[in-house]
């Protein structure tokens, strides 16, 4: 078994998740296909460079495309997490960050179609996009979204929390909130408190010191301070894991990729092999 590949296990789960066709010339193999965009992805190499015995890399990259916008690589992640939570495998204590990432000069330049974005943001030290991701107990994505590098955290907490949606195997509908949740000084604002607040989801969020401070400076007018728990914030290391090893590939740790749904998907890819 060479690595990075599919294992058999892995490749049984996923099979019957990928779209069919009867029409035309029969299809290259998929798990091929599949295990040849993965390895793309984790060496982080162009797409004229993966090795042959993948196929014509023209195949790869259509293939990829291909799946990336009929949504293939996301229904098969909600299928990993569906499968894990049906076991009990979820730990719906949920973390929430983001990591910067470096993009590439090729990652410049794409067509805009209509109003759509790019996800890529100028900073100092040049083009950037920023993954807004929430984990799980466990340090595996329930859900992520792809932005502009020069996007502020808490302007994407609420899409990241209501990406979160964990279908049920049988009866009943998906799971969507979570137990609790922990996140940096970054999501310390009163909207962000006041939407968990509403949805009766616990969290443990520290206050920034201009916040305590300006409370302080209110007297009794300023309110109580939130609650804060030390022992639980401890466990917000899991989302650091989380994003150390989605960097271990290459293609993730630097965008490579023209538009947003292509690297999104590369990042749902790899969320894919965490659960699977």
């Amino acid at each position: 078994m060479r690595r990075h590949e599919l294992t058999d296990a892995g490749w049984d789960f996923v099979r019957p998740l990928l779209p069919r066709t009867s029409m035309g010339r029969p299809r290259l193999d998929d798990r091929t296909m599949l295990n040849g965009i993965v390895w793309k992805f984790r060496a982080g190499v162009a797409w004229r460079d993966v090795p042959e015995r993948y196929g014509s890399w023209a195949s790869l990259h259509t293939r990829f495309r291909r799946w990336a916008a009929d949504g293939t690589f996301g229904r098969m992640l909600q299928a990993a997490q569906a499968r894990a939570d049906a076991a009990g495998d979820v730990g719906w204590l949920v973390s929430v960050d983001s990591s910067i990432v470096r993009a590439h000069q090729h990652a410049a330049g794409a067509r805009k179609k209509g109003r759509r974005s790019p996800a890529l943001g100028r900073s100092r030290g040049g083009l950037t996009s920023k993954i807004h991701l929430a984990c799980d107990g466990l340090g595996r994505p329930l859900a992520l979204v792809v932005t502009g590098g020069n996007t502020n955290d808490c302007t994407q907490f609420t899409t990241v929390m209501e990406a979160i949606r964990v279908p049920r195997l049988g009866p009943g509908r998906p799971r969507v909130r979570p137990g609790h949740v922990i996140g940096d000084k970054g999501y310390s604002s009163k909207a962000i408190r006041t939407w968990l607040r509403r949805r009766s989801i616990p969290h443990t969020i520290p206050e920034r010191a201009d916040q305590v401070g300006n409370r302080a400076r209110r007297g009794s007018r300023g309110g109580r301070p939130p609650a804060f728990d030390k022992q639980v914030y401890k466990r917000r290391n899991v989302v650091e894991r989380c994003f150390n090893r989605l960097k271990q590939w290459r293609g993730i740790a630097t965008r490579y990729d023209k538009t947003a749904a292509s690297y999104q998907a590369a990042v749902t890819l790899a969320s894919l092999l965490m659960w699977a």
